[in-house]
């Protein structure tokens, strides 16, 4: 078979290009390639699921806000009973005096570009959040609208239903193999011993991207990571929390009747896990976690954990950014990978961007040049300004 485009990788990041070639006017054929159907395993569905604007990178406070404006017409563009149960409750980010410079430096870039976020002191936020203890405390930063979580699964849901009528072939497989010839890649092997074609190639294989990439040659410093994901419930319930991000690492959200916690990862043998590994690290909450929780939540001392999961994710090893665009020289390969977290959120503005690109000659919405794979062939890292 031929294919004008063949995209490597089926979840929100792969379906959100199909869906935004087919709707800037992309008339060409399409294969969009997934391994795992029911993302069982899918970065995206074992996500947290949430959206924020609290980054220092413009272009990544422009990825985020592309999204909110589309939860914003959800059913304008999916249909009436379009729902992904979005919780506009807010991220509220933390930092002690080492951390303050950075936390201003980030509100004046998150300002600049029209976010709803207000900068307020220990004594502030303790008389918004009568559950928050200030210890090591200076100050925090609480986006009121514009950040919240939703459901993953049923993100991504819409994208693959609306994919059903835009004549786009969803083939059920693994990438094997690329074929290449020179500066231009000519095709796709998948494991089932088939052979696609292709004019163009997106690479939108989320942990494995690194490995798909090596398979047509090229070098891409993206690799999986494993993360724990926990749930708890407390006697007392907070309506008004948004996602807490503590300066320990750790970060808390409500979910329903619930609790969501995670971070605070290690970062000594933070290795690419066995990609079979989904094993729950529960010394991580016991230890690290849950005395983090009870430090800045005092009613967080008595909890109750009562299931959890792990997800493997896409890990930018140069400097947890995405990596968007074309190869320098395999013009027809083009890179959607390396979000270190923050795919789920940015998927349809990347969607949207590369359809431009491939469409249009040029990105239109939301330009991603700063992305683009030239830093990583210099190894010239593009990092976010982090408070932890």
């Amino acid at each position: 078979m031929r294919y004008d485009i063949v995209i490597i990788g089926g979840a929100i990041v792969g379906s959100s290009v199909a869906y935004y070639l087919r709707k800037e006017g992309f008339s060409g054929s399409i294969a969009l390639v997934e391994r795992d159907p029911q993302f069982a395993h899918a970065a995206t569905t074992l996500s947290c699921a949430s959206i924020r604007q609290q980054f220092s990178i413009p272009e990544n406070i422009r990825l985020s806000q592309f999204t909110l404006k589309l939860f914003r017409r959800l059913t304008e563009e999916f249909g009436a009973d379009a729902d992904i149960g979005f919780r506009e409750g807010g991220y509220l980010i933390l930092a002690g005096e080492n951390g303050l410079p950075i936390l201003k430096a980030n509100h004046e870039a998150q300002m600049a570009e029209g976010a709803d976020i207000v900068l307020e002191d220990a004594d502030q936020l303790t008389h918004r959040f009568a559950w928050l203890s200030a210890e090591g405390i200076t100050a925090g930063a609480y986006g009121r609208s514009g950040e919240g979580w939703f459901d993953a699964h049923a993100m991504l849901m819409l994208f693959r239903k609306a994919l059903r009528g835009m004549n786009v072939d969803l083939i059920t497989a693994s990438a094997a193999g690329i074929a290449r010839q020179g500066n231009r890649v000519t095709g796709v092997n998948l494991d089932n011993g088939e052979t696609l074609e292709a004019g163009i190639v997106v690479n939108a294989a989320g942990p494995n991207a690194g490995k798909v990439a090596a398979m047509a040659g090229l070098v891409l410093p993206v690799e999986p990571r494993k993360r724990n994901v926990f749930v708890f419930e407390a006697r007392d319930k907070f309506a008004d929390m948004p996602l807490l991000v503590d300066p320990s690492g750790i970060y808390v959200r409500p979910e329903g009747s619930v609790y969501i916690t995670g971070g605070a990862e290690p970062e000594e043998g933070d290795i690419a896990p066995d990609p079979k590994d989904f094993e729950v690290n529960w010394p991580l909450f016991e230890e690290v976690i849950w005395p983090a929780l009870a430090t800045r939540i005092p009613s967080f001392e008595a909890i109750k954990p009562t299931r959890a999961w792990a997800g493997h994710y896409d890990y930018n090893t140069l400097d947890q950014n995405a990596v968007i665009g074309p190869h320098p020289e395999v013009g027809n390969f083009l890179f959607a990978n390396g979000f270190s977290g923050h795919g789920l959120q940015q998927a349809p503005a990347v969607g949207k961007a590369l359809a431009e690109l491939i469409v249009h000659g040029g990105y239109r919405t939301i330009d991603c040049t700063a992305f683009g794979y030239g830093r990583i062939a210099e190894g010239r890292a593009f990092r976010e300004l982090n408070v932890i």
